[in-house]
């Protein structure tokens, strides 16, 4: 009894200094956590692909991702006892240690899937000395983790052949399919490519590996299978540009639709053939009521330079032309300064000293507000502007989350009508989002997270009445109930076209990457063929007539609909240029209106819904606007 204890004292002594070892010298688990990025559709499927530091591809993998042959075949060939033994098979180290020294070399190494995996976390030159190395580590990862944990670092890790690493990438690059897809003779090839990666690339030495790969088959009881693959496939890149500014992670989740986004790339590469010279593109699909990226594609060049093909030009600061039209005028008809209905003069005219004209030089004279801005006329939209206000028009696209970018030290003025300013191609989807749903405003998403905060921007019947002006056939084709919008920068820089309907919106950009002038193009020419084409792809969306547009009635009296006060201009925050006079606006509440800075009234006619302000100085203020009923709103801003 007492040897008995002694021996058991013994291995609990043991025990205690394995386990102390353990914690001294853990294992190097670096190279496993350091991955490349799989990117998956909405459907789970895999959609682009980035590597790991290096240049490696190398990709997670674990025993649930792979098809059970592939399992079978690797613990068949590599590990039979692998279920059982604890890191170490003690018969396959007396086999090899006899072989060797037979041989007078390492010529078998005995070595388990665990050991192999130990080898695979520290690499180093095969000896006696790493040998046992490599059984303590074995035995140590045993200890640590479960054998299906054992087996994922094996499938992420195993060298596939150059810059090739683990299963993913392996069955992926060699035949194009996911590791779960594998059949039988593919599963083989990558059993046998790591037993010695660089002698058994199949395009290298296809001879070799195909000769081991099916005695691995005829080991299984299968036959010899076909020609092993000669060149690599090339891994996903769908939408690779869009998505590079995701947060890292070895696998990240997206919400593009894999069949749209291979159709969408199919279909700007034939658009691009019949581009001008060193023209690109880029072109962005979402959801319009969940604001989530369908599709996105970008660069490309005409004339068969690929430099542009490095840059995201979804996200590139252009002039939008005209495209900014659209919410003046949701803007004018919120304010009550004109509905679709109203007749404005499309007639020449002096702002100070700013004299715009229309693209053709000509005028149209009396039309409707609708006409004017399907026809996209200058005029009528910078005097919506003045009477809006620059300054108010682009502080609200600010608080809606729109930065647009303005010449260093410039404000806001009217040539924001006809594209004095820059924004991108996803903030313009962004913003005609709003007109295709509710008027809020909420940032793009590429990822299936929980949804940013919507931000006002338009009233609904506002954001609906644009809707329907715009509704209206492409060019040349039938009605298909999109509303859409073209735009050209001065000079033909940037060609834009965006549209809507009730399910998607879509924005299209033409232009050269460089900025230069492309002679000839519009909005009208390049992009809108591209836009009618892009809804071709897409279903339709429910045809629900438009809402009636209703506008605000502009005289006072009982009758008057008491809709909810509002200031709108300035917003909370504003910081305000001390230049001249501010105007102060309002919308809703029972006329008369009365407006105060810090409880002093401001002079102003009590009918309208706006005032002059003429700030006395730099500094803080408060501005307030009372309704009849004594409603009140307020806001603080700065004056500098």
């Amino acid at each position: 009894m007492r040897r008995w204890l002694i021996g058991a004292a013994c291995l609990a002594l043991m025990g205690l200094g394995l386990d102390r070892l353990d914690r001294a010298l853990p294992p190097d688990l670096s190279r496993l956590t350091v991955s490349g990025t799989e990117f998956t559709a909405r459907d789970g499927r895999t959609l682009a692909l980035l590597p790991a530091p290096g240049g490696v591809w190398r990709f997670r993998t674990e025993v649930e991702d792979v098809a059970p042959v592939l399992l079978e075949t690797l613990v068949a060939t590599e590990d039979r006892r692998f279920w059982w033994h604890f890191g170490v098979n003690p018969l396959s180290v007396l086999r090899a240690a006899w072989q060797d020294a037979r041989a007078g070399r390492i010529v078998s190494g005995g070595s388990t899937l665990t050991m192999q995996v130990a080898r695979l976390l520290e690499p180093s030159p095969r000896s006696w000395r790493a040998k046992l190395i490599e059984a303590a580590r074995a035995v140590q990862l045993e200890r640590r983790f479960s054998k299906r944990d054992i087996l994922a670092m094996w499938l992420t890790l195993a060298p596939m052949g150059g810059n090739l690493e683990g299963v993913r990438a392996g069955s992926l690059a060699w035949f194009g399919v996911p590791p779960r897809l594998l059949e039988a003779e593919q599963a083989a090839l990558l059993v046998a490519i790591p037993r010695r990666p660089e002698a058994l690339r199949p395009d290298r030495h296809a001879g070799r590996a195909q000769a081991l790969r099916d005695r691995i088959l005829r080991a299984g009881g299968l036959d010899a299978g076909g020609p092993v693959p000669v060149q690599r496939v090339a891994l996903p890149r769908h939408a690779r540009l869009a998505l590079a500014g995701l947060p890292r992670a070895p696998l990240v989740a997206t919400t593009v639709s894999l069949p749209l986004q291979e159709a969408l790339e199919r279909l700007a590469d034939a658009s691009l053939a019949g581009m001008p010279e060193r023209a690109s593109l880029a072109v962005v699909i979402a959801d319009a009521a969940s604001r989530e990226v369908l599709a996105a594609v970008s660069g490309g060049l005409s004339g068969g330079e690929a430099r542009a093909g490095t840059l995201d030009l979804t996200r590139a600061n252009r002039s939008p032309g005209s495209a900014l039209k659209p919410f003046i005028y949701a803007m004018a008809f919120e304010a009550g300064l004109a509905g679709p209905g109203t007749v404005i003069g499309d007639l020449p005219r002096r702002f100070g000293s700013y004299a715009p004209e229309n693209f053709d030089r000509g005028f149209a004279g009396n039309v409707t507000a609708a006409e004017a801005l399907r026809r996209s006329l200058n005029l009528p939209a910078v005097a919506l502007l003045e009477q809006v206000g620059p300054l108010r028009f682009a502080a609200a696209l600010r608080a809606a989350g729109v930065a647009l970018r303005l010449p260093a030290h410039a404000n806001p003025s009217l040539p924001l009508a006809l594209g004095g300013v820059g924004i991108d191609l996803r903030q313009a989807v962004m913003l005609y989002a709003a007109l295709a749903t509710d008027g809020t405003v909420m940032p793009l998403r590429l990822t299936p997270a929980e949804a940013p905060e919507r931000r006002p921007l338009l009233a609904p019947r506002a954001a609906a009445a644009v809707a329907a002006v715009l509704t209206q056939p492409f060019p040349e084709r039938g009605p298909v109930g999109v509303a859409w919008k073209t735009g050209t920068s001065w000079g033909g820089r940037d060609a834009w076209a965006l549209g809507f309907n009730r399910r998607n919106v879509v924005g299209v950009w033409v232009g050269r990457p460089d900025g230069t002038a492309l002679p000839g193009a519009t909005g009208a020419r390049l992009a809108l063929p591209l836009l009618a084409r892009v809804f071709d792809l897409l279903p339709p969306a429910p045809r629900d007539p438009p809402p009636a547009y209703t506008p605000e009635p502009r005289g006072g009296g009982p009758a008057e609909a008491a809709d909810a006060l509002r200031l709108l201009f300035p917003p909370p925050g504003a910081v305000l240029s001390g230049d001249g006079p501010v105007t102060l606006r309002a919308m809703g509440g029972r006329r008369p209106l009365a407006f105060l800075v810090d409880g002093a009234p401001i002079q102003a006619d009590p009918s309208r819904r706006e005032a002059a302000w003429l700030p006395p100085g730099p500094g803080f203020y408060r501005v307030t606007v009372l309704d009849a009923e004594g409603a009140a709103r307020r806001v603080a801003v700065r004056v500098r």
